[in-house]
């Protein structure tokens, strides 16, 4: 069964940064594209980012200049680094892959306020 564990999420004043983590237990997840997506209270799930196999990545366009996505196959895992986080950004922040999703793990908090 595809699992994803989300890490590094927390507490951080307007402006600041955090750097999230994700281990994907999958096989093969080198050829998968995979996913950081949020969801605030009372909103629907959303894409923040994604990377492709070949390291291909996109962004959102409420993230686009302050995050980034990477990832790093041989360990199975994907990262989210946020720069200048906004009272906005406060969600619990998941993975997945891009397509095909897998069932979704318990996430990670990120809180952004003064």
């Amino acid at each position: 069964q595809v699992q994803f564990v989300e890490s590094g999420g927390g507490l951080v004043q307007p402006g600041g940064s955090l750097r999230l983590s994700c281990e994907a237990s999958i096989s093969y997840f080198a050829i998968y594209a995979a996913g950081w997506y949020r969801q605030a209270p009372g909103l629907q799930r959303e894409l923040v980012a994604s990377i492709l196999p070949d390291l291909t990545v996109n962004y959102a366009d409420f993230v686009k200049g302050r995050f980034t996505i990477s990832r790093e196959n041989a360990k199975n895992m994907v990262y989210l680094q946020m720069n200048s986080l906004k009272p906005e950004d406060t969600a619990i922040y998941y993975c997945n892959k891009l397509a095909n999703l897998a069932s979704w793990g318990q996430g990670t908090q990120v809180t952004v306020s003064s």
